[in-house]
């Protein structure tokens, strides 16, 4: 089976040493959208319900495997950056959080909070605790709210700083490198 193009990316950005991240769905879109390997393509996944929108830019980290997919990050930014943008980010921290479909079996699907290395707003953001009161509450009833419409449940579990954010990459990098080992030499960090 080919390996697609954008998981050929690297999780860390060899210039400058930032975490690589893609963007599937921008902030304020009532969209969701996917990557779709079979055709390296973006394809519409879902339509949310009125009144209902990304907080922040949402995608995931490249040539990284977390529950079967690359790893979900949401990115602050200061204005929303478009579908299949691809920009370094800091990690700032993780939702640790376990989700199911319908009655299904749980799995882990963490979610990484990251500042683009390009922003001004957050500029000055480097954990989670610089965030403004409150927001990774929102963050959470977004998530947990988004997943009960599409009949699946999402329960965080716990909070972390950078350094936890910074091994669930370096874990799924080890990951994909198992999944994809010819991958190896092109993706090393």
């Amino acid at each position: 089976m080919p390996i697609p193009l954008l998981p050929c990316l690297p999780a860390v950005d060899p210039k400058t040493g930032d975490i690589t991240a893609v963007i599937e769905t921008p902030k304020g879109s009532g969209n969701k959208y996917d990557f779709d390997d079979t055709c390296s393509a973006f394809r519409l996944a879902a339509v949310m319900p009125e009144g209902s929108a990304f907080p922040y830019d949402f995608g995931f980290i490249p040539s990284t495997v977390g529950d079967g997919d690359p790893l979900d990050v949401l990115v602050l930014l200061d204005s929303p950056a478009p579908v299949g943008c691809v920009l370094t980010v800091r990690l700032i921290g993780v939702i640790e959080a376990r989700q199911r479909e319908n009655a299904g079996e749980w799995i882990r699907n963490d979610r990484l909070l990251a500042v683009a290395t390009h922003a001004h707003t957050h500029a000055h953001v480097k954990d989670l605790a610089d965030l403004r009161p409150h927001i990774v509450d929102e963050i959470e009833a977004f998530f947990s709210n988004y997943n009960a419409q599409k009949g699946k449940s999402f329960k965080p579990l716990d909070r972390a700083g950078p350094k936890k954010a910074c091994k669930l990459v370096d874990h799924g990098i080890a990951a994909f490198h198992r999944k994809h080992p010819g991958e190896t030499a092109r993706n090393a960090a």
